[in-house]
């Protein structure tokens, strides 16, 4: 994160005593990345979070991936795909890689436990629903349009509104998920050339310290397990804490597209890094203003990297037959570009409502059973004039 927050009651020193009102000790943690090289916050709880009552058995926790054997674009139906149940039950990952992981879920029930991700950060997209992310840092309201950030490592449980549909998109990044570089400065701090700024990022609003004592459901993802522990403690009894690692929202509404005479590449939609891959935002924007310009992407070839693009609303206008809720994937080596008839019909159009994300990987990405069950098989030949005749 760019900017450090404070919230509760903190002492004036870190590591230093810091006494309840009845004069014991608040137990402090750090909770941080990269062992004590990376971002970290303090907490500061009324118990130690170290007390564990029991430890159940550990289940694995694996996604199966099929390796791409031949060399096609890929279509897959992202809203066919089924989900039900709580948080981590109604997950369905949809394709990956060494550095990162895909999924969709609609979580139909409340989540009676709380979970922590420590091998990765996760970036969750709200396509549909709204509600609170409950942490130890506090609760992070979220609605439609919100990328919503959990560190690794972070204690949290999602309430969503039983008044509204749920789905969302999770990007599982196994290194830390951070803004680009060349949108900060030497000190961090997004600059002026940069498509949101912090005040944009929102981080959690409304410190809840809950001081109760019974067995409480903890489920952590380490070494391809589900491992499950139950607490003494609510592991939401922070008082105070302060730092620079935190759950934060920052809406694709408030992404400010990058335009030009010409038609720009997807890097200017860049919103997130990490290790070796990135995350771009495809807003609506007004189209390129050069008198000849050509609106519509031009023809391209990944050799570097898959570009996966989930198709969020509006006219997709470089492409047919793509839905809500579709994922393209474009793998490297091969060209792609506009459908048939979509370059000329975009010429003179003066903007465009598009809302999609995008994934590009500098790894080639593999496609779970589950995706390729929903997949349309003749994406590959929807270049084909004649189709669109």
């Amino acid at each position: 994160m760019p900017h450090y927050v404070r919230m509760g009651q903190v002492p004036h020193k870190r590591h230093t005593q810091f006494r309840k009102p009845d004069g014991s000790l608040y137990s402090e943690e750090v909770i941080g990345a990269e062992g004590f090289s990376g971002i970290q916050s303090l907490a500061y709880h009324l118990h130690p979070p170290t007390l564990v009552e029991r430890v159940g058995p550990s289940v694995p926790w694996q996604v199966e991936t099929t390796p791409l054997d031949f060399l096609r674009h890929r279509h897959v139906r992202g809203f066919d795909i089924p989900s039900d149940g709580a948080w981590l039950e109604s997950r369905r990952y949809v394709m990956g890689n060494d550095d990162v992981r895909l999924a969709v879920a609609s979580p139909t029930r409340e989540m009676g436990y709380f979970y922590r991700n420590a091998v990765a950060d996760e970036v969750v997209f709200v396509h549909e629903g709204f509600g609170v992310l409950e942490s130890p840092f506090g609760r992070l309201p979220f609605s439609v349009g919100d990328y919503v950030h959990v560190p690794r490592t972070v204690t949290h449980r999602w309430r969503f509104d039983e008044r509204s549909p749920v789905r969302v998109l999770v990007i599982e990044s196994f290194s830390e998920v951070e803004f680009p570089k060349r949108y900060r400065n030497d000190a961090g701090q997004l600059l002026e050339h940069s498509p949101f700024c912090e005040r944009d990022v929102r981080p959690p609003s409304d410190l809840v310290t809950f001081d109760e004592r019974g067995e409480f459901e903890v489920r952590i993802h380490k070494n391809g397990y589900l491992h499950t522990l139950w607490y003494r403690y609510h592991p939401f009894d922070v008082v105070g804490w302060d730092g620079c690692m935190y759950p934060y929202a920052l809406s694709i509404h408030d992404f400010e597209p990058i335009t030009g005479r010409v038609h720009q590449p997807p890097p200017v939609h860049q919103t997130f890094a990490a290790r070796n891959f990135v995350v771009c935002s495809f807003v609506p924007r007004l189209y390129d203003y050069h008198p000849e310009a050509i609106p519509a992407p031009y023809n391209h070839s990944n050799i570097d990297s898959d570009e996966v693009l989930y198709y969020v609303d509006g006219d997709f206008m470089s492409r047919r037959g793509i839905h809500r809720g579709s994922f393209t994937l474009h793998p490297g080596g091969i060209a792609h570009g506009p459908h048939p008839g979509t370059v000329e019909a975009s010429i003179g159009k003066k903007e465009t409502l598009e809302l999609a994300v995008m994934v590009d990987t500098f790894r080639p990405l593999r496609l779970t059973p589950l995706a390729t069950a929903n997949e349309d098989t003749d994406y590959m030949l929807s270049w084909q004039p004649e189709r669109h005749a």
